[in-house]
């Protein structure tokens, strides 16, 4: 194994080794939360997201 890895390579390694693939989901919705947050906040696509909520 790499020294150096970045945090998506530990995370791959984790899932792979640990066989926990039941975690992939709930660190997708949470990337996708943490994305609208961060766009919703001061963007000109936040009143369409806000249509979404």
């Amino acid at each position: 194994m790499a020294k150096n890895k970045s945090l998506l390579g530990e995370l791959w390694d984790f899932l792979r080794v640990r066989k926990a693939w039941w975690l992939t989901p709930i660190i997708i919705i949470l990337v996708l939360v943490g994305v609208l947050i961060i766009f919703g906040q001061s963007s000109a696509v936040s009143p369409f997201i806000y249509a979404l909520v």
